[in-house]
């Protein structure tokens, strides 16, 4: 077994995200994507194993502290005909019932495949933390200290409410980072370095994908990767020849892929800036959307419309490249007149409920129309929408950086209320304002002395 003497400890975080503008159209490499990364972030730490003299294990343990039995327990080993690295749950009594996390397993799986075909050497065993931001779940939690920037949710993982910032994407990013960083020198990996970045958006695209059984648009990884950015898919054949973990000649593959130049994805963080006097907030609603169920009724429409389905997309991506263009002048050019972005913002939401209506599908809802239009006439507020696929998710605006816009924006949503259902029987409930804002800094290394009082040693 490898020393373990070397081995530092290490811990990198990754944000959530924003869908500002290109909902469904990312699904085409035709069009592209405005993403914005928030400042609630995942964050990873990843120590040696501490164990009782002459005591050797061969598992990494994975925990999230701030929440009930939410540990899991992985042994591993070189599979033969080059198959990558097996991870397999190991139970921690013969009583105890596995409670499998597929996101977890799938990362640890890719990662460590990846890191045994860059080392020979035997991997030594690992104590892994992961730790939310606040603003990821709308459970009530406590802190452990008055220092601490973590909360206690006091729920098992299955209890807590998420409040859809992309927190799969975000722990896959920042799990496979945390453990390359761990695992590899520096000069083999390192996450500050853009061919890092690079390595660690191919590897958490393909790890990400298997996880879900699907091949996704990758905006919320690009995101998490990068932070604000300009979007445009990867060609989905890309992952298609990919073999899956222990068949032959997967860990060649996997490394040959990460590594090539095949990616054909486009991430243009310099045509989007965050102007200094304009900041995002984020409006939690009391409702949820079944995102799947809605693309795939968008998709049969534009299948089944082409020729006015194409006409309002490619508005629709002209109105989007308008509103990153418009936020990179004024940050560029400095100044306060938000009149342009405002009607296109406005413009861009016209031909979203037109979509909407023809598709048949809740994209931007009227009770949403109600919330947004009511938010849109405060001082300040620039403008807003439903973001990503749509339907009943929070809200997001842009509004002026000033203390009395956000208090006259949290006057109407404390107070909101819509009377009765909606056509379609869904009826808004409480609206909060999100404690998050943007964040142009994507994944980064972080201190690991944070997460020392959330870090339970294995004896």
């Amino acid at each position: 077994m490898a020393s373990t003497l070397a081995l530092q400890p290490q811990a990198v975080s990754a944000p959530g995200k924003v869908f500002v503008a290109g909902g469904y159209l990312v699904l085409d490499r035709k069009y592209t994507a405005l993403v914005f990364g928030l400042d609630a972030r995942i964050h990873v730490e990843i120590e040696p194993i501490r164990t009782k003299s002459g005591v050797t294990l061969s598992e990494i343990i994975v925990r999230s502290p701030q929440f009930r039995e939410a540990a899991w327990e992985y042994g591993y080993r070189l599979t033969e005909g080059d198959g990558g690295i097996a991870v397999t749950q190991l139970r921690a009594s013969h009583a105890s019932s596995l409670n499998s996390n597929p996101f977890i397993e799938t990362a640890l799986t890719y990662a460590l495949t990846y890191i045994s075909t860059l080392q020979s050497s035997p991997l030594a065993p690992s104590s892994i933390s992961i730790l939310a931001d606040q603003p990821y779940y709308s459970n009530p939690g406590v802190p452990l200290s008055p220092s601490s920037p973590f909360l206690d949710f006091s729920v098992a993982l299955s209890d807590a409410h998420k409040t859809g910032l992309g927190s799969s994407a975000a722990l896959v990013t920042a799990f496979t980072a945390a453990v390359l960083s761990y695992y590899l020198p520096r000069e083999k990996f390192d996450v500050e370095s853009e061919q890092g970045k690079t390595v660690l958006h191919n590897l958490s695209q393909a790890s990400h994908c298997a996880a879900q059984g699907k091949v996704g648009s990758g905006f919320d990884i690009a995101s998490a990767v990068y932070g604000s950015c300009l979007y445009r898919r990867f060609s989905p054949s890309l992952l298609s020849t990919l073999p899956p973990p222990g068949a032959e000649s997967f860990a060649t593959q996997l490394r040959a892929l990460v590594e090539g130049s095949t990616w054909d994805v486009e991430i243009a963080k310099a045509k989007v800036k965050m102007p200094k006097g304009l900041r995002l907030v984020m409006c939690d609603v009391d409702c949820g959307s079944q995102t799947p169920g809605m693309v795939k009724k968008v998709l049969k429409w534009r299948e089944e419309n082409p020729q006015e389905a194409d006409r309002i997309w490619g508005e629709l991506q002209r109105g989007n490249e308008a509103v990153a263009e418009e936020l990179t002048r004024l940050a560029t050019e400095g100044g306060a007149d938000y009149g342009r972005l405002k009607d296109i913002i406005a413009g861009n939401r016209k031909l979203i409920r037109e979509m909407s209506k023809a598709s048949d599908v809740p994209i931007e809802p009227p009770q949403q129309t109600q919330l947004l239009d009511a938010c849109s006439a405060v001082p300040g507020v620039v403008g807003g929408v439903v973001p990503g696929a749509g339907g009943y998710d929070a809200i997001v605006l842009l509004l002026e950086d000033k203390e009395e816009v956000i208090g006259e924006l949290r006057k109407v949503v404390e107070g909101w209320k819509v009377d009765g259902e909606g056509e379609d029987g869904v009826t808004i409930g409480k609206v909060g304002i999100l404690g998050v804002r943007e964040d142009m800094v994507g994944v980064r290394r972080e201190n690991v002395e944070i997460y020392k009082e959330w870090i339970t040693e294995t004896a």
